[in-house]
């Protein structure tokens, strides 16, 4: 197994362990790590400056949790390459077209991409010590909705294994969801009562695998 493989294998592995998206655990982790490692190696990077400027900064996600670091010098800097630009269209009454995305969402993608073809290829990887991806995947929560779609994009062929487990436990959620409408009605109060205490808010559940935990 590659080293990239390797790491990607035993990362897989310890979100697996955490409750929800294992992929979104993943892509918040490293996301975090992406913001800080670029205010304190590449602010001084013209080329990364450039990029983010070209993108007009991070979008209202990843900018918000500038909010949190404590280097405030380097949010400052990158902060002000922005507001100049935007001061700079202003005075000619005309926003300029950005030319780039937000280089923390281009990261996202780029690390999703990379897990989702990584999952995709499990059946066809080395097994690691004890294991096998699948083994521990599917003892998970799995992907969210919107992470198993986008599998759809990335790879040509879903592994049966994977199919069966991630449509299975939608279907169910399905169920407890139609249910849980079912029984709300005026009337149904008894019915009601005699869901588990976890299916009377599945709708948590349910807005939680539809948008995922993504940052």
């Amino acid at each position: 197994m590659a080293a990239d493989r390797h790491v990607n294998f035993f990362a897989l592995q310890k979100a697996c362990e955490k409750p929800e998206c294992p992929l979104c655990t993943i892509i918040n982790e490293r996301i975090d790590r992406y913001i800080d490692g670029m205010l304190f190696e590449h602010i001084s990077d013209r080329t990364f400056r450039a990029q983010y400027r070209e993108a007009g900064g991070f979008c209202n996600t990843h900018a918000e949790t500038l909010l949190s670091y404590r280097d405030g010098l380097a949010v400052a800097i990158l902060g002000r390459d922005t507001l100049e630009d935007y001061l700079a269209d202003f005075k000619k009454k005309k926003l300029r077209k950005r030319k780039s995305m937000c280089p923390a969402c281009v990261e996202r993608m780029r690390i999703e991409k990379e897990f989702l073809t990584f999952i995709a290829e499990a059946d066809k990887t080395e097994e690691g010590e004890g294991e096998n991806l699948p083994d521990f995947f599917t003892k998970s929560d799995g992907l969210c909705l919107q992470h198993y779609a986008m599998m759809f994009k990335y790879v040509k062929r879903i592994p049966k294994w994977l199919s069966d487990f991630q449509e299975t436990k939608f279907a169910s959620l399905n169920e407890r969801v139609k249910r849980f409408i079912e029984f709300s009605a005026w009337g149904r109060q008894q019915d009601f009562a005699t869901l588990s205490a976890q299916d009377k808010i599945v709708w948590k559940e349910l807005a939680s695998v539809l948008r995922g935990q993504v940052k």
